[in-house]
């Protein structure tokens, strides 16, 4: 091989190996910034056919119904707590600071923060529901799966955990 080939031939490498570890390391420094949705059941059950549970400490987005008579805030500063339902289970959320306006008891939310220990979302922010017309497909369809009964049918479910 003559040496104008090969000096080609490591330039080729060489960028190639640059751009793969310029690559990793942006996928390294966004996987903590990456929030997964998941609903309620989700989270106790797993997600998806391989049952892929969240881990302790994972930030995530969790989206549900607020449950009727779950929500308790505390009179001398801004921390709430309320629970998250869906058709299959049952989360507690804990959260501090403003809640939205159209935050109420029966009204679908968002909630994004971290997983702690006993399904409790530590959430950093909550947002309400609104309107249905801007919905994300795959949000739509896991909020018609999970959501198909009254809130009294889930009553039971939040009372044991």
């Amino acid at each position: 091989m003559n040496i104008r080939r090969r000096n080609r031939l490591y330039m080729v490498v060489a960028i190639l190996v640059g751009l793969g570890l310029a690559t990793s390391l942006v996928m390294y420094a966004l996987r903590s910034n990456i929030d997964l949705f998941y609903t309620p059941s989700e989270i106790l059950y797993g997600k998806g056919e391989a049952h892929q549970m969240p881990e302790t400490g994972q930030r995530l987005r969790v989206g549900g119904m607020v449950m009727p008579g779950s929500v308790k805030r505390d009179p001398k500063t801004l921390a709430v707590s309320f629970k998250l339902y869906d058709a299959n289970g049952v989360i507690s959320v804990s959260y501090e600071g403003i809640l939205p306006d159209l935050f109420r008891e029966g009204q679908g939310v968002v909630a994004q923060g971290v997983l702690e220990d006993g399904n409790l979302v530590n959430a950093k922010e909550v947002l309400a529901k609104h309107d249905e017309k801007y919905t994300p497909p795959e949000i739509e369809d896991a909020m018609k799966q999970n959501h198909k009964g009254p809130a009294a049918t889930y009553q039971q479910a939040g009372a044991q955990s």
